[in-house]
């Protein structure tokens, strides 16, 4: 939904990005009846091999491979990328440190080589670094709430840090919605700062993830662990046509 309310320039490197975390997504929580770990480390060689060579047959590869080449992304960012996809093969249960470790590599990155494409300049980009990890920190954490009971009974993995699953209780679950909180308005300063042809987009996805936590944050644990919570298409509509006004209007606080 974010992506196609951007500016159009910035439609291909995006979906370049979007491509490559889900394909590697996808092997890791998928491939189930494979060697995952053998597939990844092949992706793995894979993607440095394209960026290196400039060019991969794999078209997902190849998109990113020219996002990369273009944009002048880190390297860094790549590594931290895929060693948390190597995380999420060798990990079932995570400690504060490893917890850190996964959501920079998994969600904040993400964040940082989307604002590498948004930002013209290299000052700019690293002014708003901090605010891109928080939104992208945010998300996930949203995420993890969202798939409780998918990551838990499919996977059996528990992503934050010392939790039991079965013992969960509406005040741990309070904790964890105060911390996404905080990275909520740590990004929505880094939002206000963007450019104008990134601005709606990233706001349009803030918003519907902040409709989706208020959502859960309604809910007793009992129900995040029966279901996967969603947004209503009904709602995903208005939380677009309100981003839209906010944006439009400047009324973004």
């Amino acid at each position: 939904m974010g992506i196609k309310t951007l500016n159009k320039k910035f439609h291909k490197p995006i979906y370049a990005i979007y491509g490559f975390v889900r394909f590697a997504d996808e092997i890791v929580d998928s491939f189930y009846n494979h060697n995952q770990k053998n597939l990844l480390q092949e992706f793995k060689k894979e993607t440095y091999k394209s960026i290196e060579r400039k060019i991969s047959l794999n078209p997902i590869l190849n998109s990113f491979q020219i996002c990369v080449n273009k944009y002048k992304i880190p390297m860094d960012l790549i590594d931290s990328f895929l060693y948390s996809m190597e995380m999420d093969l060798n990990k079932k249960k995570y400690n504060k440190i490893n917890y850190e470790k996964y959501i920079y590599g998994s969600a904040e990155v993400v964040g940082l080589m989307c604002l590498k494409i948004f930002c013209k300049k290299e000052s700019e980009y690293n002014s708003l670094k901090k605010y891109a990890k928080s939104l992208g920190s945010a998300f996930q954490k949203i995420n993890f709430l969202r798939d409780l009971k998918s990551d838990y009974n499919d996977r059996g993995r528990l992503y934050f840090p010392n939790m039991n699953y079965l013992t969960l209780n509406n005040k741990e679950k309070k904790t964890i919605e105060k911390n996404i909180l905080k990275d909520f308005s740590s990004g929505l300063i880094g939002i206000k700062k963007l450019p104008i042809d990134a601005k709606f987009g990233v706001y349009l996805t803030y918003s519907y993830y902040l409709k989706l936590l208020n959502k859960i944050s309604n809910l007793d644990v009992k129900i995040i662990k029966q279901k996967r919570i969603r947004i209503s298409n009904f709602y995903k509509f208005i939380v677009f046509i309100k981003s839209f006004i906010f944006i439009k209007l400047n009324l973004i606080k």
